[in-house]
């Protein structure tokens, strides 16, 4: 069941290092618990493991969340397939994009009005497609999966998602707050890089079959 793990690219092997030398509080150690549990419980029946991160605009801390943790799963050379959806569509919010491009992802783009970003931490890794869209695109083609809330207005709003076996409030807060302020950049890569300390811990506490 294990994957080959993936050579990151240079500049993001930086950035993870820096982001896995983050202090993580216990009381985020208790939020994270239940996601790793039910990763690990997805192993041990030798089951797919899907991941669907969830946000109501899917526009930044879901599409940090889903690159995210499909890079820590990379990483370690965990098999795990990691969406991300909302309940509204709008765009990958080109402010998170950005951020994403300063950590060290290589990043093109396709369309206009709500373009599909092609997102590769890695010179041998297909990319991470990043766009918004529902929770239930065919896109997220899961149909059992675990749905991380990334957000409070979501995690209260979706009282029932179709097809999740499991429901995990993993939550952030909104680097939106600090847009167009002088703080935004620095806003943003700080909220990517609490969201990448936390998926890296996350994976790096499961444990693959030998």
């Amino acid at each position: 069941m294990q994957t080959q793990k993936i050579k990151m690219l240079p500049t993001l092997e930086t950035t993870i290092e820096k982001a896995r030398q983050l202090n993580i509080s216990d009381e985020r150690i208790q939020v994270l618990n239940p996601l790793i549990e039910y990763i690990q419980s997805k192993i041990d029946q030798g089951k797919d493991i899907n991941l669907n991160f969830i946000c109501t605009h899917n526009s930044r801390r879901s599409q940090f969340a889903q690159i995210w943790a499909q890079t820590a799963a990379d990483y370690f050379g965990i098999p795990a397939n990691c969406y991300s959806g909302g309940v509204e569509v709008t765009a990958f919010n080109e402010r998170a994009v950005e951020s994403i491009k300063r950590s060290g992802f290589r990043v093109t783009a396709k369309g206009d009005t709500n373009p599909v970003y092609f997102v590769f931490n890695s010179d041998d890794n297909e990319p991470i497609s990043a766009f918004s869209k529902l929770f239930d695109d065919p896109i997220n083609k899961a149909d059992q999966f675990a749905a991380v809330m990334t957000c409070s207005h979501a995690d209260e709003n979706c009282p029932f998602i179709p097809g999740t076996e499991k429901r995990i409030p993993v939550r952030y807060e909104d680097p939106k707050a600090f847009d167009d302020t002088r703080e935004e950049s620095a806003r943003y890569d700080e909220r990517s890089m609490q969201i990448a300390s936390e998926m890296f811990y996350v994976f790096s506490k499961v444990n693959m079959p030998k």
